[in-house]
């Protein structure tokens, strides 16, 4: 890897630091000035936000993971023009999937996802529109897709996780199906699975000004 090509590190019971990163959204739709080394905040309780202020030594945060409950497991759903892969450790809860095509995702119905509601191209742009790599897909007897953007950034979600897209990470472990391309970071500092995000944000309410 050169030495000009964008990288996140962490910082064991501290920030992410990210280098040489061009493109930061931040969660009010913004562009953030890109420095060529910033931290940002993942213990959830900076108060400067994204950005990290050290609140993390104050409150003594810890950057391993707790326990998971939730397997590493990819659930495959398949229907008669194509299969939906899905891994719930990686989920975020960002809604995309229901939002986009809720025929097909809907936690309220058994199995929660019936790729014979919908089409090809609904699912494909499902896919795409998932932060979190948790979905894949496939035609009958082809390989999964992830579909993920060609850009290099980090979008802050509101509420929520960094989204980043193609920028290495060093960590000790990926999920089944995981990609390197496309993954959301913790930044509530409560996730089960750091330093990726669960969806415990969402279950915990938090938010950017807590």
């Amino acid at each position: 890897m050169s030495d000009d090509q964008p990288v996140i590190e962490e910082r064991e019971n501290g920030p992410f630091v990210v280098k040489q990163l061009t493109d930061l959204k931040l969660s009010d739709g913004t562009a953030a000035e890109c420095k060529p080394v910033m931290a940002l905040c993942r213990c959830g309780q900076s108060n400067n936000k994204p950005f990290c202020d050290g609140t993390h030594k104050a409150i003594g945060f810890d950057s391993t993971g707790a326990d998971v409950s939730t397997k590493d497991r990819v659930s495959s759903y398949e229907g008669a023009d194509v299969t939906v892969y899905y891994n719930k450790l990686l989920c975020s809860h960002a809604g995309e999937c229901a939002r986009r095509a809720g025929n097909v995702f809907n936690p309220n119905q058994r199995p929660w996802i019936q790729p014979d509601n919908g089409t090809v191209d609904e699912i494909r742009e499902v896919v795409e529109a998932c932060p979190s790599g948790a979905l894949r897909w496939s035609k009958p007897g082809g390989d999964s897709e992830l579909l993920a953007a060609e850009n290099v950034s980090i979008t802050v979600e509101k509420n929520g996780p960094y989204r980043v897209s193609n920028i290495a990470i060093a960590v000790d472990q990926w999920a089944q199906g995981q990609s390197e391309k496309k993954y959301v970071l913790c930044r509530c500092g409560k996730s089960g699975n750091k330093p990726f995000c669960d969806g415990t944000h969402l279950d915990e309410g938090w938010s950017d000004e807590g």
